[in-house]
């Protein structure tokens, strides 16, 4: 191997740099053995997540559980050893390890004995799940306080006898300090956390559940995350940005399904504002057109003015919305979606409305704060409100603390290890070319326009207040939220106006893009995967945001299994459309498996009753030989270093470089 890579003089500066880490050939030779070592381990499993909708009880379970890898992984070891009942009791512990030790207190009378025999089913685990990874990087993911001890039990060989009694002791001495109940939980969270190498969550963290906020403070937590953003993960990041149109919109789609509790208690915003306006601006109007959708436990504690109350704050903050849209619409022609410009085509005395040459009547003509003169000026108690309401978004600690995260492990695309990930689309025209978009005086399709609005979404955050690239940021995060035929939106129009004001359904309709029509086709795929420099059998999309209609034998899996489409379907309003809970996708060394998921019956009753979520496992692509790092990205990003290693070797061997031997 010795002078593989040849290199240039003018590399002797980086060499020289790379030679205080690595001082002399014995130095840079033993990083090359283990750099060689690293990439003929089997590759991290790797789990695929998305539209988890705030869901975060369902969220947790799968994250718990790794869609079925932790359960699976204790079949193999247990199944003919230990009943199904005390394998479900380890697998609820696993998953929810401090809440299912406190019941097992309460009714277990040995404690002794109940701790001893599942901590060597515990550590069984550990040494399965922590086989595929060398022992430096377990060792890093162990709890520090205890990295020594499980170290050594992972590697006891427990056949021989003095070796047995070495492990008694420490399992003996865990208990009778009282430190038991601490390590069980730290091994469980260990084991979670080898089960699975790297996780993908391919868009909105938020959206119709209740705490999209607690799904972000498990993913800060998580090891390794990657998050391709969804629709409405760019219209939370906008409204933390101070976009008073995705401020409002986010505050009208809560109230129009009764979901403040992520924004009121997850996020500490105040709602009062709002509702002071409402009560004052529009306490004589017509709000049937903004009754709140409320679930069945909900109604059951709303007074009739809490829900004439809410219909108010609906319908201030929609007119608010639609003004500020227009304002943005005219702003920006670019974007062409004049048509969408609407509150100055209604016609207020016979109550009806023109769109794209159709006259229809209108539900709801009555709004205070309409000029129709000047439709789109919000009044000056408007403009007040909309400011105050953006700067609460603004100054909430913790949903800024989450936007940064979101802005840090995200983005609108992700290649790895030969997949394509991104929420929406590619847009495309219907004879299967890449849409073009001319936005900024540029023209720009495909791989390019992502760029460009990843580019854009970033600066709506980053670039200084005040600044043209910041407020175009701003408007271009809208852009991807509703615009035409945007890569994350992926419709042709949002169609929120003629949903609340229209009765003919037909004005409701959100026609697709044509690239989800295109997607079933084989070579529509691998055109698509080529433009982001993926060639090969093993090569795919991954794909979000479109729920798969199981119950109507719709499959996730497109174009011969070149496209997997995984929506989650965590979203409860959905599932009825859908027939389950959606799917996740597992990729490790040897397949891409894919499973589907029944309704989570709730945190409290897997728990009490170690149900798990029901899923049924389809192995839909094997790989040749077991996938070594080697082959993934991470093990090239290993060859190039071992590459300069080589070099730097060679370098120090021509004397170029003068080797360092200090003792």
């Amino acid at each position: 191997m010795e002078g593989k890579k040849a290199y240039r003089p003018e590399n002797l500066h980086y060499l020289k740099m790379l030679a205080r880490q690595y001082p002399n050939v014995q130095a840079a030779s033993t990083e090359i053995i283990n750099l060689h070592a690293i990439q003929n381990l089997p590759k991290g499993t790797e789990h695929f997540i998305s539209d988890v909708h705030g869901e975060y009880e369902a969220f947790l379970h799968i994250l718990n559980s790794a869609s079925g890898v932790v359960r699976e992984k204790l079949d193999s070891l247990f199944a003919t050893t230990v009943s199904k009942a005390d394998l479900d009791q380890l697998a609820t512990l696993i998953y929810y390890p401090q809440e299912k030790l406190e019941e097992i207190e309460r009714e277990t009378t040995d404690m002794r004995e109940w701790y001893r025999i599942t901590f060597h089913r515990l550590i069984e685990m550990c040494r399965l799940v922590s086989s595929k990874y060398t022992r430096s990087k377990v060792r890093k993911a162990m709890p520090p306080e205890y990295a020594y001890i499980i170290d050594e039990m992972i590697h006891t060989h427990y056949e021989d006898m003095d070796k047995r009694d070495y492990y008694e002791n420490i399992i003996s001495t865990i208990i009778d300090i009282d430190r038991a109940s601490n390590f069980l939980v730290q091994l469980c969270e260990l084991i979670k956390r080898l089960a699975v190498d790297h996780l993908h969550l391919v868009g909105d963290i938020f959206d119709r559940g209740p705490r999209a906020d607690i799904i972000l403070d498990s993913l800060m937590d998580y090891h390794s995350v990657d998050i391709q953003w969804g629709n409405h993960d760019v219209l939370w990041m906008g409204a933390a940005s101070g976009s008073r149109t995705l401020v409002a919109t986010v505050l009208a789609n809560s109230l129009r399904y009764n979901n403040l509790e992520v924004i009121e208690t997850g996020y500490g915003i105040s709602l009062r504002p709002l509702s002071v306006f409402a009560n004052e601006v529009y306490k004589d109007c017509d709000v049937h057109c903004f009754e709140v959708k409320l679930t069945n436990e909900d109604a059951a504690h709303y007074t009739e003015k809490d829900k004439l109350l809410a219909a108010r704050m609906h319908k201030a903050i929609t007119i608010i919305l639609f003004k500020l849209e227009g304002q943005k619409l005219l702003r920006n022609p670019c974007f062409g979606m004049a048509d969408r410009l609407l509150l100055d085509k209604i016609d207020y005395e016979n109550k009806c409305i023109t769109i794209n040459g159709t006259t229809y009547p209108m539900e709801d003509t009555d709004f205070p704060t309409v000029d129709p003169n000047d439709p789109y000026t919000l009044t000056e108690e408007e403009s007040t409100l909309i400011n105050q309401l953006t700067s609460s978004f603004l100054h909430s600690e913790k949903l800024q603390r989450h936007i940064r995260f979101l802005y840090s492990k995200g983005s609108l695309y992700k290649v790895y290890n030969g997949n394509l990930l991104f929420h929406g689309c590619i847009p495309m025209t219907e004879d299967g070319q890449l849409q073009s978009f001319t936005i900024g005086g540029v023209t720009l399709s495909g791989k390019d326009f992502l760029d460009y609005a990843d580019t854009n979404a970033r600066r709506a955050y980053y670039s200084k207040p005040g600044t043209e690239e910041r407020e175009f940021g701003m408007d271009f995060l809208w852009f991807l939220w509703a615009g035409r035929n945007s890569p994350i939106f992926g419709r042709d129009r949002m169609t929120t106006f003629e949903r609340r004001f229209i009765l003919d359904e037909s004005t409701w309709t959100e026609p697709k893009n044509a690239y989800y029509q295109l997607y079933n086709d084989p070579a529509v795929c691998e055109f698509l995967l080529k433009q982001f420099g993926l060639e090969g059998p093993h090569c795919h999309i991954i794909n979000g945001h479109i729920p798969v209609k199981s119950k109507k034998g719709e499959s996730p899996m497109k174009a011969g299994g070149k496209l997997l489409v995984i929506d989650g379907g965590f979203c409860k309003a959905y599932q009825k459309t859908t027939g389950i809970a959606g799917y996740t996708l597992i990729y490790n060394s040897a397949c891409f498996r894919l499973v589907s998921h029944e309704p989570f019956v709730g945190r409290a009753n897997a728990i009490r009753e170690n149900q798990d979520i029901a899923s049924t496992s389809v192995v839909f692509e094997r790989l040749e030989s077991r996938l070594k790092i080697a082959g993934t990205d991470v093990g090239r990003q290993l060859q190039e270093q071992i590459d300069d290693l080589m070099a730097l070797v060679q370098a120090f061997r021509n004397g170029e470089i003068v080797e360092d031997h200090k003792e």
